[in-house]
């Protein structure tokens, strides 16, 4: 398009933006109004540009930045996705440890605080004692991904107070008594 187009079709939107003013259910009618923006904007555009200048999208920075952020939030919701993907694996397969009784032998991994909130949502709010306990034990012990200081501090905001309580006894309790912060053995956590 070059500026006579965006000028007709300016005159154009302004002509149906009064119509809309007439009538009653169409005078909000915000599309009508950002169409009538958005012609006004590249009018002025092609004003500023020499003439027959045709307006080229690829080089309107507004609409460029409009595509940026749509493939970023695209992207962003891409990586939600994954990460959901991630999380429903790996609550499978500590669920799949659970029932085999290997979950106090299981690593801890980055992000299974998110994984704990995926299981006790699967279990309809039922908080699953063995797997707060897992997880307080690792955070006591300094074990999996808890090695890093970063990652104990970060367990503040992730992981529910009872569990941090429980931590946080248990570091206390072994501090106290010299005993290291060892697995439940199965026999004392009631399987």
């Amino acid at each position: 398009m070059d500026a006579g187009a965006v000028a007709a079709a300016l005159d154009d939107a302004r002509f149906d933006a009064l119509q809309d003013s007439r009538h009653e259910d169409l005078a909000d009618d915000v599309r009508g109004r950002a169409e009538l923006a958005e012609w006004e904007r590249l009018d002025q555009l092609l004003a500023a540009t020499p003439a027959r200048t045709v307006y080229d999208p690829d080089t309107d920075p507004v609409v460029q930045a409009e595509l940026a952020a749509e493939a970023a939030a695209a992207a962003a919701r891409e990586a939600e996705l994954r990460e959901a993907a991630r999380v429903a694996a790996r609550a499978d397969e500590l669920q799949a440890l659970r029932e085999l009784h290997a979950l106090e032998q299981t690593e801890l991994r980055d992000g299974d605080e998110a994984v704990r909130d995926e299981l006790t949502r699967r279990a309809g709010g039922y908080v699953q004692a063995d797997v707060d306990a897992w997880l307080a034990r690792a955070l006591a012990a300094h074990r999996g991904h808890y090695r890093d200081p970063a990652a104990r501090e970060a367990a503040a905001g992730l992981l529910p107070p009872p569990v941090l309580a429980h931590a946080a006894l248990l570091a206390e309790l072994a501090r106290l008594v010299g005993i290291p912060v060892r697995p439940c053995p199965m026999w004392r956590c009631g399987r």
